[in-house]
């Protein structure tokens, strides 16, 4: 499929504060559209200039939710841009996609689309330490229909958002609250797929946690509400007597990439045991009564990793390593940003210079 180019007129003008970039606020002067219609497919794909859509008040995604998306980064390094992992993106998109009757895009073409997009855009891409280049790619049902069905019309356009490094004032543990009322996803659920109605789900639980003082909500299983899944919107790892545990990918959390990358770093490079297994919340708070809870932390795209001081379950309170970042975080964070900003060799082959 060939991509059609039509350059904005008016370029903006980029941030000239690095350090107030923020994240999510501002967007490059292009986008990549791609439509779909059942019966001829994925077509008419275009470069274009950044703008608003215009869909029908009863186009299937505002009703039905009939949308995923994903989530990745362009980092400037020393030999050039680069992406980390950026084909297990659009891997795990068509994951989402199957779950949620979209027709999935061809892979190899929206690796390549995007590529071309950022070429043009790489300008774009921040200087400042930490900092790096947000780029969302998106599919949404777009048919002008209130009945309940799987759409025939689809988008899929990728946006481009410089944003600023995530821990601004240093890498610093967070307390989180684990959540035993509301439930992310249960199993046969869509948990594993990265679309809209996921994270709706979750605000409330979040509001009510940050009224309370805690960055972030721990989420427990949908049947007992007994096993730890994910954090906020990461996936979560715990360091328990020298092992890594973390949950496992059976249906109701997302498979992170970042949390994969965590769990090679570990095994492959530190030489520390991964256990993929349920793991009680009330056997962690009893590890950490006795002494064997070394080490919590969350892993996701956009904090990489996220060190976790503290949590509170019901009427418990702990604090974890006394509220400090542990080595181990501080080394699988170390090790992961250099490969992604290109300070560390990439030896794994995760990352693509465009």
């Amino acid at each position: 499929m060939q991509i059609k180019v039509k350059p904005a007129e008016n370029l903006k003008q980029k941030p000239q504060d690095e350090s107030k970039l923020g994240f999510g606020r501002l967007f490059t002067d292009h986008m990549l559209t791609v439509q779909y219609k059942a019966g001829i497919g994925w077509h008419n794909a275009e470069i274009r200039p950044y703008e608003n859509f215009s869909l029908s008040p009863a186009a299937l995604v505002f009703h039905y939710s009939q949308t995923i998306f994903e989530g990745l980064k362009a980092y400037r390094t020393p030999d050039g841009i680069k992406l980390f992992r950026p084909w297990d993106n659009f891997k795990r998109m068509n994951v989402s996609a199957r779950r949620l009757c979209i027709p999935e895009i061809d892979e190899k073409f929206a690796l390549d689309a995007l590529v071309q997009l950022l070429r043009i855009e790489q300008d774009w891409v921040p200087h400042s330490e930490g900092t790096s280049l947000y780029i969302r790619p998106t599919i949404i049902a777009t048919d002008p229909y209130l009945g309940v069905k799987a759409g025939e019309e689809y988008i899929f356009y990728i946006i481009l958002s410089p944003v600023g490094a995530y821990y601004a004032s240093g890498l610093e543990p967070v307390d989180i609250y684990v959540e035993d009322e509301y439930v992310r996803s249960v199993v046969g659920g869509m948990g594993f797929a990265k679309t809209g109605g996921n994270y709706a789900a979750s605000l409330i639980a979040g509001e009510l946690a940050h009224k309370m003082g805690y960055s972030q909500v721990l989420w427990l299983d949908g049947k007992e509400r007994k096993y730890v899944e994910e954090v906020g919107s990461m996936n979560i790892f715990f360091k328990i007597r020298g092992e890594l545990f973390t949950a496992p990918l059976e249906g109701t959390i997302l498979a992170g990439i970042t949390r994969d990358s965590v769990i090679r770093l570990a095994k492959e490079v530190f030489g520390v045991n991964v256990r993929e297994e349920r793991l009680a919340i009330a056997d962690i708070f009893e590890e950490h009564e006795k002494g064997g809870l070394e080490e919590v932390f969350g892993t996701g795209t956009a904090a990489v990793i996220s060190p976790v001081g503290g949590m509170k379950w019901e009427d418990k309170v702990i604090r974890i390593n006394g509220g400090k970042m542990g080595e181990l975080t501080r080394q699988l964070y170390d090790k992961l940003t250099g490969i992604q900003y290109g300070r560390e060799e990439d030896i794994f082959g995760w990352t693509m210079t465009i």
